[in-house]
């Protein structure tokens, strides 16, 4: 399976150096198991003498991506963010000029910010939209110094008692998909708190980002 993931999104074929280097593993080890996954059809060995992925790896991806469902990345993920920070984490993507809840996770403090999944929000006023406009190449401020920090941090733009963090999920060739945040009262989750869970926030959106890149180029297999 290592040497299986060793492949990226641009590798259309790996030499036995390569794939040595991206496992960790001896150059005979790999040559070994990868005539191993040959047999089978996961891997297949060019004229050149490198290596790419076969017939049965892109079986898999279609596999995965006919029963990949966008809740199920979506919402453990929400979840754990949730669990982390302690505030209500959700994901919106565009639709028109408006940004839309697709998924949410409701904080576990009694004071929360509240949003219904499948509401409709402007994409001008906070945090989530001002992302995705940033993202999606709107000029000016405040959308260059979003793009430069990789994320923005909203006090009281859209509701004057709420504040939130928001990054950029992205899909295959790093198109952008929507964003992700975390919101809750302005009164307790203030600039110096939001700042603190900037790292949390951004793996997330980090990893949200590679397991919908992993869907995607799943159904071009």
């Amino acid at each position: 399976m290592k040497i299986l993931q060793a492949f990226g999104l641009t590798d259309s074929h790996l030499s036995l150096a390569e794939l040595s280097r991206r496992t960790g593993y001896h150059r005979s080890t790999v040559l070994r198991i990868a005539r191993t996954l040959a047999l089978d059809d996961y891997l297949a060995q060019r004229p050149d003498g490198t290596w790419r992925l076969a017939r049965a790896a892109g079986w898999l991806g279609a596999c995965y991506q006919a029963t990949f469902s966008v809740h199920e990345a979506v919402e453990p993920l929400l979840r754990e963010l949730s669990d982390v920070t302690g505030e209500s984490a959700t994901f919106y993507v565009r639709e028109g000029a408006q940004r839309i809840c697709v998924a949410r996770m409701e904080g576990a403090r009694s004071i929360r910010h509240h949003v219904r999944v499948g509401a409709a929000l402007p994409l001008h006023l906070g945090g989530p939209g001002r992302v995705i406009l940033a993202f999606s190449g709107e000029a000016g401020e405040p959308y260059e110094s979003i793009r430069r920090n990789g994320y923005m941090i909203s006090l009281g733009e859209r509701d004057p008692e709420v504040s939130s963090i928001s990054a950029p999920v992205y899909t295959v060739n790093w198109k952008l998909l929507g964003a992700v945040c975390i919101s809750g009262p302005l009164s307790r989750l203030n600039e110096e708190l939001l700042k603190h869970h900037k790292e949390v926030v951004l793996s997330a959106a980090s990893r949200l980002s590679r397991a919908m890149m992993g869907a995607q180029q799943a159904s071009l297999s």
